[in-house]
């Protein structure tokens, strides 16, 4: 099977060794993606963060031939969990309602920026299409 790796172009990439994305037949894995703002500056709201974030994730799929309805599973690690998790299952649920997929929410020590409250990282089947049972 082909394996495409996908980049993001964020500099951490080749130094880390990692890609945004990696395309395996209809399997898709998107590494964890934080609300890093293009220019801007990372509001401390852990909501609006993760509207964001799963607003680039979105982007990713759909420039990749999928869609949000592929998901089957997210991983959300939050920083402060205690204070920030609601709001960050609120905006998640917003997405996924009624989607469902699999998800674990993680409570973290902190990311690579202390700005940063939430991190995601998503799987997809392409043309899986959100089906419910």
């Amino acid at each position: 099977m082909l394996r495409v790796n996908i980049s993001g172009g964020s500099s951490y990439e080749p130094k880390v060794g990692y890609s945004r994305a990696v395309l395996v037949g209809s399997s898709f894995y998107i590494s964890g993606t934080t609300a890093s703002s293009q220019g801007g500056p990372l509001l401390p709201d852990a909501g609006i963060q993760t509207r964001e974030t799963l607003r680039i994730i979105k982007t990713v799929l759909e420039e990749n031939g999928s869609c949000i309805e592929d998901v089957v599973r997210t991983r959300i690690f939050v920083v402060d969990i205690a204070t920030h998790g609601a709001d960050v299952g609120v905006a998640h649920g917003e997405v996924f309602g009624n989607i469902r997929p699999a998800s674990s929410m993680i409570g973290v020590a902190g990311l690579i920026d202390s700005k940063m409250l939430v991190e995601i990282e998503v799987d997809a089947v392409i043309g899986c299409g959100g089906i419910s049972r």
